[in-house]
């Protein structure tokens, strides 16, 4: 077993932390809300007072934060990740922060310090019982070597070398938002041209977006958007995307964006990503949708 400094215990953060934890990995955990690592201390982990502080003596540290900003902060502020690092320790960055993100930090880390990048795909449900896909970029020897302390939390592929594991996670997650974009303006369409909505999503399933359809479909039909992956998270992710894209014409990212960010400035940013179908539903002359606002959190 080893000794693992866990840092970020969002949404996602604290099951995976948890899973560690239950496989027998001694661990030590920060996040900047002290109070969301006490249920993990109940379970057996140490909270420590700062970043620097979780990492000391630690054969890996695990990175789980919201945006590459977060990530800046806690590995290179005074009492950050970096200036306590020890040659031979491991840093693993699990986050949605982008290729170009994990190239800067792998360039300002010390010498003998390893680098992986490994962005998970998948929700809370996935991330509790230990069912998420990991996207790792590593040399060879370094996916061996960070297998078996990932494979508590799902399944780690190797989709190429350090960086690789950042690009993957934009590409899968542009296809998120595309699909649930498109599962609201197809909504909104069969409803101007007069289907029910039951049909429409019954019609759906049976689509490329069928998955799409039958994981949200209980939230559009309720009206409620309890979060399971935050519509701030998915507009985070597709903002990275357009980014990195450096002028591409990725014309349908770019409109599941601008829906992403009228949902936002509706208040619908800490609900689910689904929220988006409220909005699009709302946009739309004569179509009755449910209004973000008061959606239920």
């Amino acid at each position: 077993m080893a000794k693992i400094a866990f840092l970020g215990l969002g949404q996602m953060g604290t099951p995976m932390a948890a899973r560690l934890l239950q496989v027998g990995h001694e661990l030590t955990v920060w996040n900047r809300t002290r109070a969301k690592a006490e249920a993990l201390v109940e379970q057996g982990a140490a909270a420590a007072a700062s970043p620097g502080d979780a990492v000391s003596g630690a054969d890996f540290i695990v990175t789980m934060l919201a945006n590459p900003t977060a990530l800046e902060q806690v590995l290179f502020a005074d009492d950050g990740v970096v200036g306590a690092l020890s040659p031979g320790q491991w840093l693993i960055d699990m986050s949605t922060v982008g290729p170009d993100t994990i190239r800067s930090v792998g360039r300002r880390l010390p010498d003998q310090v390893t680098l992986v990048d490994a962005p998970v795909r998948g929700s809370v449900p996935e991330a509790t019982t230990g069912r998420l896909a990991i996207f790792v970029g590593a040399t060879p020897t370094a996916f061996k070597h960070v297998e078996p302390l990932l494979a508590p939390l799902g399944t780690p592929h190797r989709v190429g070398g350090p960086g690789a594991g950042a690009a993957a996670k934009l590409v899968a997650n542009l296809v998120v938002g595309v699909a649930i974009t498109a599962l609201g303006e197809a909504l909104a369409l069969g409803e101007t041209l007069g289907l029910d909505r039951t049909t429409v999503l019954d019609v759906l399933t049976e689509t490329p977006i069928g998955s799409t359809v039958k994981i949200k479909r209980p939230n559009i039909e309720s009206g409620n958007y309890p979060p399971s992956f935050k519509l701030r998270h998915a507009l985070k992710d597709l903002r990275l995307v357009t980014e990195t894209a450096d002028g591409k014409n990725l014309e349908l990212t770019a409109a599941a964006r601008d829906w992403l960010e009228q949902a936002a400035a509706d208040g619908a940013a800490d609900l689910d990503v689904s929220a988006v179908v409220a909005t699009i539903l709302a946009a739309v002359p004569g179509v009755e949708g449910a209004n973000p606002h008061t959606a239920a959190r």
